[in-house]
């Protein structure tokens, strides 16, 4: 069998965090030893977009971990930890089921190799301002594109940034093309 087939009998043909029965596909949890179906959670198009994207765009949306957190599955289970941790410091509703999460200590191992490095230096913007994934800035100065044949402009305003594992550069779609800029040629709107 399939992983998604594996997962859709697992799940009982729903996500596995909200219930729902439309879109649904498999999403790796990485960062532990588990693999396949295992190291998999069966989730709706809505999830997964939140957790590609930024979990507190929509933080509503995971109300329902208070639900499928209690689930026997280790995938679930760390994934569930992961959005709550992500969203404990500004809802009270999360930080009150994170409190109640309990994981073995292998399962918080797995967990906590998926958040960021909290020890990691921070993405500055040109007035020191601390960027996270999804924030909206300007450019300040105007930047050549090498390989796309044109020049980003200064004032041209960047939405929902991407961040990279050098905290000097940021990713974002200028003209259409998802291009890496220098954070200290942007300002956060």
């Amino acid at each position: 069998m399939t992983v998604n087939a594996l997962l859709e009998v697992r799940s009982g043909g729903c996500c596995e965090l909200c219930k729902a029965t439309e879109g649904l596909a498999a999403y790796e949890v990485t960062g532990g030893t588990d693999i396949g179906a295992d190291a998999s959670v069966y989730l709706c198009v809505t999830c997964k977009e939140l957790l590609d994207d930024d979990v507190t765009r929509n933080p509503h949306h995971f109300m329902c971990l208070n639900d499928s957190m209690w689930t026997p599955v280790p995938a679930v289970q760390v994934l569930a930890w992961r959005i709550l941790h992500t969203l404990a410091a500004g809802e009270s509703w999360a930080q009150n089921a994170l409190d109640m999460l309990y994981l073995d200590d292998v399962l918080m191992v797995w967990a906590k190799a998926g958040l960021p490095d909290e020890n990691a230096e921070p993405t500055l913007d040109a007035n020191g301002s601390v960027l996270q994934a999804g924030d909206t800035v300007t450019l300040i100065k105007d930047l050549d594109v090498k390989g796309a044949g044109f020049t980003a402009k200064r004032g041209t305003v960047v939405r929902g940034i991407s961040l990279t594992d050098n905290p000097k550069h940021l990713e974002g779609k200028v003209n259409g093309t998802r291009i890496v800029l220098v954070a200290a040629y942007c300002k956060k709107a």
